[in-house]
């Protein structure tokens, strides 16, 4: 398989008028080795998941989201293995996909020239230099702008060789011997005792050679941030984004980072997930989340969001007695 930047932008290329969407049609190709050493490509426009197309339509917003998956997050949620990997992605990218892209491991960024020329770029440009480059940075992400005809890269930001971001709360992942739901409830049980009123999520996941995983994370800023340390630095004036990343976008990122799939059934979140969040759930085909409390959510869309997917069969929100 050829793993060149320029052969990889051309894939996402010649996908991009594939997308569904009417007008933001983006495309990407993220390719790396994985865990075998084996080369790997996958490649995804931005698209609306196949059951919210068929109950929900595309037209409608879910919560305070879109019901599309974004091109960068669905080549995350396809690829094997993400830890070390490379992007290609037709347009700049926002910074909820920069989030992402840090979480699960991404070290390389190209974007195609023509992507900068675009009304929707420059319409986000302030969001782009303000908040997704500053992510990168954070997380040791080097950023290209690519010419493919040329095959030429021009540097937006090059992260030192030896550069290691900081990560001061990493996602806790440990083997197991058995999953099943009476030991999942003594991993809640457990989890709840070491993050008491924090936001957590944690998961059962299984690799490609049937081993079983817990997943534990909490909400933390994006990789490279520390609460602490960089408050004033994530400070923003508008509220359409933060850099604060939600503990179930934390386990479905961290799960592809390490090779690992979660089982539908073993996901606990300790509140309602975020709008946003219960779309990218859609995407990796996961259909459960049990919910600590169904009264507390980040923010009241996640509320009409869980509404408008439990309604539909799409997502069932399960209580818990814990």
């Amino acid at each position: 398989m050829f793993l060149s930047p320029y052969a990889q932008m051309q894939k996402a290329v010649d996908i991009v008028h594939s997308s569904p969407h009417p007008v933001n049609k983006i495309a990407a190709a993220l390719f790396g080795q994985d865990q075998d050493g084996q080369d790997y490509s996958v490649s995804s426009t931005n698209y609306w998941p196949e059951n919210i197309v068929k109950t929900i339509g595309t037209s409608c917003k879910i919560g305070g989201s879109s019901g599309t998956i974004h091109a960068e997050t669905g080549c995350i949620l396809k690829a094997p293995y993400t830890d070390g990997a490379s992007i290609c992605v037709t347009d700049p990218f926002c910074p909820n996909c920069a989030k992402n892209m840090a979480e699960a491991g991404i070290k390389t960024i190209y974007i195609d020239h023509k992507g900068f020329q675009k009304d929707f770029a420059l319409r986000r440009g302030s969001h782009f230099d303000a908040v997704s480059m500053q992510i990168c940075e954070k997380a040791g992400i080097s950023v290209y702008e690519l010419y493919r005809k040329e095959e030429r890269l021009v540097p937006i930001w090059e992260a030192p060789e030896s550069f290691s971001p900081f990560e001061d709360s990493p996602a806790q992942i440990s083997a197991i011997d058995v999953l099943n739901q009476q030991s999942f409830d003594q991993y809640i049980d457990d989890a709840e005792k070491l993050h008491y009123s924090r936001k957590f999520a944690i998961a059962g996941a299984i690799d490609k050679g049937g081993a079983y995983y817990i997943i534990l994370v909490r909400s933390h800023p994006a990789l490279g941030y520390c609460m602490q340390r960089d408050k004033a630095e994530m400070i923003r004036d508008d509220s359409k984004y933060n850099f604060v990343l939600e503990p179930v976008s934390r386990l479905l990122m961290n799960a592809a980072r390490n090779g690992l799939t979660i089982c539908d059934g073993y996901l606990y979140s300790s509140v309602v997930p975020t709008s946003r969040e219960q779309v990218n759930m859609v995407g990796a085909g996961l259909m459960q989340v049990i919910v600590g409390d169904k009264e507390r959510a980040r923010d009241e869309t996640a509320f009409d969001a869980m509404k408008l997917l439990s309604m539909q069969s799409i997502i069932r929100f399960i209580d818990t007695a814990h």
